[in-house]
């Protein structure tokens, strides 16, 4: 099996690319003092295998690092290493069956040590070990070693070929951590370790002075970081809580801190926050899409340990014409509308870039279609048969709990979405939770939405670089979160098709990039048309900076803050 010239050339174009930024602000290490961050949405854990929470995964990247990143224009770039290993520098096995990393020589992890291979292999082993839950499991799919034949070389060894090997070490949700800090956290004792949760020890600009889980992370600069003149900022302090808009206003009207993510707000009321003069809005687009999740299971607390597995199918939605009822009465157009102006796009799918990707198969989604909906429910035999206003078939109503994050957004979506849902029948509960909570992963905790003990949620995801192979991976029916998996995985629908799984193992041993998008528009159009996710909104990545914070490159592929290496003040 051979990589396709279109696949590998893209490949081999990005293991030219340079790490190296143009910077006339070069000096010292830690001359520009503080740089203050906000995300309304707080970190609960410093670990990004011990959560699929965006806010945690970001928090983290300042410290945990890959051996290859995603830059701003959704290249690969050599991070820990010297370059990307390709078939054509021997760096890819000409099987495609293994890749051997060559790590960069003299670095050290922020403790002084070393960092070597048997860093790389562990992060493997940690990850895959029995008995615990990897958030990231989807990235180590097919690997079955990670030899390590000299401290600078990692191979990477996979049972299968894989014409496309970056999943393993590259990009922010994938990093590598220190083995001696983690060696007693393998499996189901991965949880209990909170001061390596907490404060890992990494090979990034920064490192963790103060660990306050979902208020605030307070770091300083790396004195072992590879580049003696930076970070450029001394500490750092991430604050975390609040809400989209009180974060919008202390970087663009108060310039209390320099950077905020995540500003999912209203656009004239960005508009009208940039006027104060003090900060800059910054937006881009890549593949984040707001969906709202269907539960395929029973959620019911009666249920006990079991409740929300794939044990108990859910009573209702089980039903495929009462999930396409819910997703046809929906006005997409009006959400974009309401909720992100032109940093929004309707879509009707959940991949819905790069174009190559981009499925039309799904496009009767575009049109509200409340009495198409209501036409379908009658045929399937859910008839409102008491006249309380809610539909029902053998004893069970459809009355839906719909929870979310706490946005102001969010909450406008959900007030809509509860009203045209009405319009059909439905009966629906709205919930919000913290987001801090919400996007967390504490496997005790009842309201994280890997649990989802609730019958739909709504939130926004994406996929780091520009190839969806891991992305698709999460509705693999072995991905699906469950009591085993202390509640990890990224199935949160609980979707289970043998089908689905095929062509996940077909695309992750396919090189013809034509095949490959096939592969994608396939699985995303079984996902749309079984209704195991409704999308809403294809969003644009918005964030702010004060005009004062310079070096700031908006990554749409890889964390956003991927570069504070190369942050500095302007004056």
């Amino acid at each position: 099996m051979k990589l396709t010239t279109a696949l590998f050339g893209a490949v081999a174009t990005c293991a030219m690319a340079s790490t190296a930024f143009a910077d006339a602000h070069v000096g010292e290490r830690g001359r520009d003092g503080n740089v203050s961050l906000i995300y309304w949405q707080a970190p609960s854990i410093m670990n990004p295998y011990l959560s699929g929470g965006t806010k945690d995964i970001e928090a983290a990247s300042l410290v945990l690092e890959p051996l290859v990143r995603y830059d701003n224009e959704g290249n690969m770039v050599p991070w820990l290493v010297d370059e990307i290993p390709t078939v054509s520098n021997g760096g890819v096995a000409e099987d495609l069956q293994s890749i051997t990393w060559k790590i960069t020589p003299g670095l050290l992890w922020s403790d002084g040590t070393p960092f070597t291979s048997a860093d790389v292999r562990f992060t493997w082993e940690y990850c895959t070990a029995d008995g615990g839950g990897c958030a990231q499991g989807e990235k180590f799919t097919d690997v079955i070693d990670v030899e390590t034949p000299d401290p600078l070389t990692a191979i990477v060894r996979y049972g299968v070929p894989k014409p496309f090997p970056y999943r393993p070490f590259v990009s922010h949700e994938s990093p590598v951590i220190q083995a001696a800090q983690f060696a007693d956290c393998l499996g189901p004792k991965a949880p209990e370790c909170t001061e390596a949760n907490f404060n890992p020890i990494g090979t990034g600009p920064f490192v963790v002075t103060d660990f306050r889980p979902n208020d605030v992370v307070s770091y300083a600069a790396n004195e072992n970081y590879r580049d003696p003149g930076k970070p450029a900022f001394a500490t750092a302090l991430l604050k975390g809580g609040g809400d989209a808009a009180a974060a919008g206003r202390s970087v663009l009207e108060t310039g209390e801190f320099d950077y905020a993510w995540n500003l999912q707000l209203a656009p004239d009321v960005l508009s009208n926050m940039e006027a104060a003069g003090r900060g800059t809005v910054v937006a881009s687009f890549g593949t984040l899409v707001e969906r709202i999740l269907i539960n395929l299971t029973d959620p019911d607390p009666a249920l006990g340990d079991r409740r929300a597995t794939v044990d108990h199918p859910h009573p209702f939605l089980s039903d495929i014409n009462v999930r396409k009822a819910l997703s046809m009465a929906i006005d997409r157009e009006l959400l974009v509308e309401i909720g992100y102006g032109t940093a929004g796009r309707v879509t009707c799918n959940v991949l819905p870039a790069p174009a190559i990707y981009a499925s039309t198969a799904n496009d009767s989604c575009l049109t509200q279609d409340i009495a198409g909906a209501n036409a379908l429910l009658d045929s399937a035999g859910w008839i409102d048969t008491n006249g309380n206003g809610v539909r029902d078939k053998d004893g069970v109503e459809i009355s839906i709990l719909y929870q979310t994050s706490t946005n102001a957004v969010r909450q406008d979506f959900q007030a809509l979405i509860k009203q045209w849902w009405s319009e059909i029948g439905v009966e629906t509960e709205l919930r919000n939770i913290d987001a801090s909570v919400f996007f967390g992963g504490d496997p005790g905790s009842p309201d994280t939405y890997q649990k989802f003990f609730a019958d739909v949620e709504m939130f926004a995801n994406n996929f780091s670089g520009s190839d969806p192979e891991a992305y698709m991976a999460n509705w693999l029916s072995t991905d699906a979160p469950r009591p085993e998996s202390q509640w990890q995985g990224n199935n949160m629908p609980r979707f289970q098709s043998a089908e689905y799984d095929a062509m996940v193992a077909e695309m992750a041993q396919t090189g013809d990039l034509g095949r490959r998008a096939e592969l994608a528009k396939a699985m995303n159009d079984m996902l749309m048309q079984e209704y195991v996710l409704i999308p809403l909104v294809h969003r644009g990545r918005v964030s702010a900076h004060n005009n004062t914070l310079g070096g700031v490159l908006l990554n749409t592929w890889d964390a956003e803050l991927w570069n504070a290496a190369d942050w500095y003040r302007t004056n």
